[in-house]
């Protein structure tokens, strides 16, 4: 099918293009006469001038184009968003049934529910909505009306990292934060707190796991590692019965949240402010151990020339951590570095018990929860890795 006249502007390829990869990069692309405003839609032709999408240019990024439709009838207008959003609900709702699980989900995971460079969470009544991409951002206004329409009497907290807005070309200062929200998982309470600079507010993505982990620590002594706002330890103590529960984290911040969640659960949970590598050196020269051992980082890099480094720093948390697993217990490892792959992660784990003189048995490995889906041509939205191993 070739193109035809379109009141949208029309970018070429360079290329015939041969995937249904929703990215396509600068180098592919022939540079617009008129170039249009970062976040436009258009419509895109391939090198012979035939028809082959619809969806947001940006000449300043290195992502040019992120084709949203291969229907040329399918027009990237208020009622498309409407649609896209209100498929994405319905799969939380109805297929994942999560209502029934917690009121703090993702609703809508960028290209996993079609939507290039957008995430949005629901904590309660609010929703977090986070831009990557200027498109996205450029048409904000139709995204909130869709948002509504499923959440009546939402409030929306929205922004977007400093970086994503230089690689995408467009400002956006994010309002002074909104009250943090409380949510119910599982039957354990934590608050969301968007604009603490810890992503969206609450690892949602995790809840999965969390759950998981609960049947390993009946009576357990367990260590919560890079512990954040204390999902894990939390869990471990007020739904799984653990003995003891210590977390530890760098962020002063992070901690004194942790530790209000703590309370909202009548949880004991130790926490303690310091970086994990010497706090680890110590207790293992003390000779303490944990029958159950979390270790779940920050990303560790977003450039993809730092991955060999971002993995030799998860060699050396992962050789540490191992060291203090009790010989028969459990300990749970997880990466939401992107860049690094499964394959790498697992290697990485051999690797490290190589170093510490153990043996993984590895009992399950998994990711994100279901409201964090990704398409199987778009591996890019599979970020989470989770291990979780019996050591001896």
């Amino acid at each position: 099918m070739t193109a035809s006249a379109s009141p949208l502007p029309t970018v070429r390829l360079k290329i015939e293009r041969r995937s249904n990869h929703p990215w396509i990069f600068q180098k592919m692309v022939e540079k617009p006469a008129e170039k249009p405003r970062p976040g436009s839609v258009v419509d895109i032709v391939d090198r012979d001038g035939t028809w082959v999408g619809r969806g947001f240019y940006n000449g300043h990024s290195r992502i040019a184009l992120r084709v949203l439709t291969e229907r040329r009838d399918e027009a990237i207008d208020a009622d498309w968003f409407a649609r896209r959003i209100a498929d994405a609900v319905r799969l939380r709702r109805e297929l994942l049934r999560l209502d029934e699980v917690s009121d703090g989900w993702r609703v809508v995971h960028s290209e996993g529910d079609g939507i290039s460079g957008l995430v949005v969470d629901r904590y309660g009544d609010l929703l977090v909505v986070e831009f990557f991409s200027a498109g996205a951002f450029r048409h904000r206004e139709w995204i909130y009306a869709a948002l509504r329409a499923e959440f009546p009497g939402c409030r929306f907290y929205s922004f977007a990292e400093e970086h994503i807005q230089k690689q995408e070309s467009f400002d956006f200062r994010a309002p002074e934060p909104p009250e943090p929200a409380l949510i119910t998982e599982h039957g354990v309470r934590f608050r969301a707190s968007p604009g603490s600079g810890h992503k969206t507010g609450f690892f949602a993505d995790q809840r999965d796991n969390r759950e998981f982990l609960t049947r390993f620590t009946r009576d357990a002594r367990v260590l919560d590692l890079c512990c954040n706002s204390g999902g894990f330890a939390i869990y471990a103590k007020a739904r799984g019965g653990a003995a003891d529960v210590t977390g530890i984290d760098l962020d002063e911040e992070i901690l004194a949240i942790a530790k209000k969640n703590a309370q909202f659960n009548d949880a004991r949970v130790r926490f303690v402010q310091s970086d994990i590598f010497p706090w680890l050196r110590e207790a293992a020269a003390r000779g303490e151990s944990w029958d159950v051992v979390v270790l779940d980082p920050a990303k560790m890099t977003r450039d993809r020339e730092q991955v060999i480094p971002a993995l030799k720093k998860y060699l050396d948390m992962n050789k540490l951590a191992l060291s203090v697993v009790k010989p028969g217990g459990v300990f749970a490892t997880f990466s939401c570095t992107g860049l690094v792959s499964e394959e790498q992660f697992l290697d990485m784990l051999r690797r490290a018990a190589f170093y510490a003189g153990r043996t993984v048995q590895v009992l399950k490995v998994a990711g994100a929860g279901g409201d964090h889906p990704f398409m199987a041509h778009v591996q890019e939205s599979r970020y989470l890795k989770a291990v979780f191993c019996r050591v001896e």
